[in-house]
C-alpha cells in the first residue's frame, strides 16, 4: 500500500526506513523522500513510527489525536 503518492513511498519502503534506524519522520523523509511534498502522509509515517516503538510526534496533542502514548515529561527540580 502506498504511504506517499506524491513520491510513491509505499508502506514497506517506510518500514524498511525504520528498520534501518530512522526514528523522527524527518529521517523517514531524508531515506525516501515521504512526507516531504504535500504532507498528507506525516500522520500515516507518524503512525508507523509509533507502532515501531519510536517517538512518532513531538507533540503531545497529536500524540493523542492519533491515539499514541503522550511523550514522557522530564521531573522538575526544585530549587
Amino acid at each position: 500500500m502506498y504511504v506517499c503518492m506524491c513520491h510513491a513511498v509505499t508502506e514497506a519502503q517506510v518500514k524498511q526506513q525504520i528498520d534501518e534506524g530512522a526514528q523522527t519522520p524527518r529521517e523517514i523523509a531524508k531515506g525516501c523522500k515521504a512526507g516531504t511534498d504535500c504532507g498528507s502522509c506525516v500522520r500515516r509515517i507518524q503512525a508507523l513510527l509509533g507502532e515501531h516503538g519510536a517517538r512518532p510526534c513531538p507533540t503531545a496533542r497529536l500524540a493523542a489525536r492519533l491515539g499514541l502514548a503522550e511523550p514522557e515529561q522530564p521531573a522538575v527540580r526544585a530549587a
